[in-house]
């Protein structure tokens, strides 16, 4: 993950104390960790947004915060996750998430026809939640570790080049300064 592309976004701690509506919160919330970006810190922010995003509840951003502050991970990364189910992705995703729940429990797959009412979140939803859940939290963990790993291994194979440029450079350098010591 790029590291200057992303503090580009960040904001500075002198910008977050300048927040006069994040005073509510206390001195927590400009603990450095969850702004700061690093390996674990990205990592984790990608598992705890992607397995947030996930979850069927209201109040998904607020989950994410709270995950992220509780793991030391970064904030601001871990809350913008989340809007991977936005409401054009929603449906889709949680779809997926009952198919694969389904077939888990081996229960058979329902057509599912969605109204946003009363009646249909007491009938049709009382059929379909316990492998809709099933499915939502392993759908979650699964592409939440993936996230964490793909990053993690990005970050390391990142630094390892950016190394390894290093040293050639280096010897590149130290092979011109004995040239030219030579002349």
């Amino acid at each position: 993950m790029p590291k200057k592309t992303l503090k580009q976004f960040a904001p500075s701690p002198a910008r977050l104390r300048s927040i006069t509506a994040l005073r509510v919160l206390g001195d927590w919330i400009y603990e450095p960790n969850l702004w700061h970006i690093n390996r674990y810190s990205a990592s984790m922010a990608f598992f705890v947004g992607l397995f947030t995003a996930f979850m069927p509840i209201p109040g998904q951003m607020v989950l994410a915060a709270l995950l992220a502050v509780q793991l030391r991970c970064n904030l601001p990364l871990s809350v913008g996750l989340v809007w991977i189910t936005n409401p054009v992705t929603m449906g889709p995703i949680f779809y997926l998430s009952y198919r694969i729940g389904a077939l888990l429990v081996d229960a058979p797959v329902q057509d599912i026809k969605f109204a946003l009412s009363w009646e249909w979140l007491t009938h049709s939803l009382g059929a379909v939640w316990q492998p809709f859940l099933l499915g939502c939290l392993l759908a979650g963990l699964f592409f939440g570790s993936m996230g964490y790993f793909v990053i993690s291994i990005l970050w390391r194979w990142r630094v390892a080049r950016h190394w390894r440029a290093r040293k050639r450079r280096r010897a590149q350098a130290s092979t011109n300064a004995s040239v030219d010591t030579e002349s």
